[in-house]
């Protein structure tokens, strides 16, 4: 998958600049976008901050705008304290999805005084009525197109360089076709924990034809795991997760570049890998990994989905347990919305737990013995068919947001739970979950590595 630069933008971030930029009068609007810059194999741009341009500031037309220069210069003062890039943006209200001769010209004069003052590349862009942006870059005086502009909010919409029509005005291809599958080839999608849900979702995204396939788990094949996870045989126990999963997908899918990283996702290296993909897909069982995939959502600007399933079970009065339900979780997590952990998902408690298991197994034991812990409820090992069924609802998911066909609004599915016991399955709205601005949306890379200072540069030999 050939890509080198995208921009993306959180949904609250887009919605901001595009009602600055289209006030209802059809003329012209501009704005300066702060953008931290991060990856190694391909650069992506995170939008952060938005400079508006007062209207009453700029001499403003249908096909033509001027504004003063000293937005200009609070933006490349405000970006050099950070180290950000600035894009320069302006509306073209009348729906032209492309650069004007005019604009030409306009960038000609005005981007090398960014680069100048923020020693960096800048770029510039433009956003038509429906939201659709383009962007390009300088680094010199030639301009080089920005492949994909996406937007991550309720819905996942990608606005790729080469696709728009003269009039802006191409949709989504529609979900399930072909023309789907062309355009989830340009996507990459990181699957972290490759084992009994995260590798049913790998095989149903390559399958539908994704990219680019990115996995991340530390953990080798047990006999015991042969139960759950695809493409497994005898001959692989002992081997990674990873790289079986990588070397079946290769045999069926030579088109697709799958990258494995044979790490827990709680390193720098893991994490570095995973902030390259578009979407981020949480197959994990513990909070400290959730808590991860939190972080990795918000500070770069993915998109994430997470599956939860569960068999919890209760003793009997005359002896042996019972199973109390059997149900799976997915939950639909993008930049500035509600968190895993807003949602309950996991807390700062079932945090401490999972690593007092790890480093002093006896002072869990007390804590719960003391009733400073509730303990983590006694799960049944998951089973293929009920990993199956919480895997491809979490696809359909994915699905829906890129590609929507349902006749209501994804915000009405922030979260589904199917319970199969009681027959019952229950759906929750982003509304209903409470923002708790827990992570910075945007950072990138930046020292400490998502905001952990175990992560940081100077600990990566440690």
């Amino acid at each position: 998958m050939k890509r080198s630069h995208t921009l993306v933008l959180s949904g609250e971030l887009a919605d901001e600049l595009r009602a600055h930029l289209f006030p209802g009068d059809g003329l012209e609007a501009a704005a300066l976008l702060l953008c931290t810059v991060t990856g190694e194999r391909r650069q992506k741009w995170l939008g952060r901050e938005i400079i508006c341009v007062p209207h009453t500031h700029c001499t403003r037309r249908p096909d033509f705008i001027k504004w003063p220069g000293e937005y200009v210069e609070a933006a490349i003062d405000r970006a050099a304290v950070r180290g950000d890039a600035v894009i320069a943006i302006h509306a073209h209200p009348g729906g032209l999805f492309a650069f004007s001769h005019a604009d030409d010209e306009s960038d000609h004069l005005l981007m090398p005084a960014i680069r100048a003052g923020t020693d960096r590349m800048a770029g510039s862009a433009i956003m038509i009525p429906s939201g659709a942006m383009r962007a390009r870059l300088y680094k010199d005086d030639r301009a080089t197109p920005v492949d994909l502009v996406m937007r991550a909010g309720t819905d996942i919409e990608a606005w790729w360089n080469d696709e728009a029509t003269a009039s802006g005005s191409s949709k989504p291809a529609m979900a399930f076709t072909c023309d789907m599958r062309t355009s989830l080839a340009r996507l990459s999608v990181c699957v972290i924990g490759v084992s009994g849900t995260g590798s049913i979702v790998a095989e149903q995204l390559a399958r539908l034809g994704v990219g680019e396939i990115i996995l991340i788990d530390f953990d080798r094949i047990e006999e015991r795991n042969l139960n759950r996870i695809l493409n497994a045989t005898l001959a692989d126990i002992g081997g990674l997760k990873v790289e079986m999963f990588a070397d079946a997908i290769r045999r069926y899918r030579s088109d697709c570049e799958v990258i494995s990283v044979p790490r827990s996702v709680a390193t720098r290296e893991a994490v570095l890998a995973a902030c390259e993909a578009d979407i981020l897909v949480s197959c994990v069982d513990s909070a400290e990994g959730r808590h991860l995939a939190d972080r990795l959502s918000a500070y770069f600007a993915m998109p994430l989905f997470d599956i939860g399933v569960a068999i919890p079970t209760e003793p009997l009065l005359l002896g042996g347990r019972r199973i109390v339900e059997v149900y799976g979780r997915i939950d639909y997590v993008y930049p500035g919305g509600s968190s895993l952990m807003d949602r309950g998902v996991y807390d700062a408690a079932l945090l401490e737990a999972e690593y007092l298991a790890r480093a002093a197994p006896q002072a869990l034991a007390k804590k719960i013995a003391d009733g400073y812990l509730l303990g983590m409820p006694e799960e049944a090992p998951g089973v293929i068919t009920l990993n199956m069924r919480a895997a491809s609802t979490c696809v359909m998911e994915l699905i829906a947001r890129l590609f929507p066909f349902r006749q209501f609004a994804n915000e009405t599915h922030a979260r589904s739970i199917f319970m199969l016991a009681e027959g019952d399955e229950d759906v929750f709205a982003e509304s209903q979950f409470k923002y708790g601005s827990r992570f910075p949306v945007g950072q990138g890379a930046a020292e400490p590595l998502i905001g952990l200072p175990a992560l940081a540069e100077q600990r990566r030999d440690a």
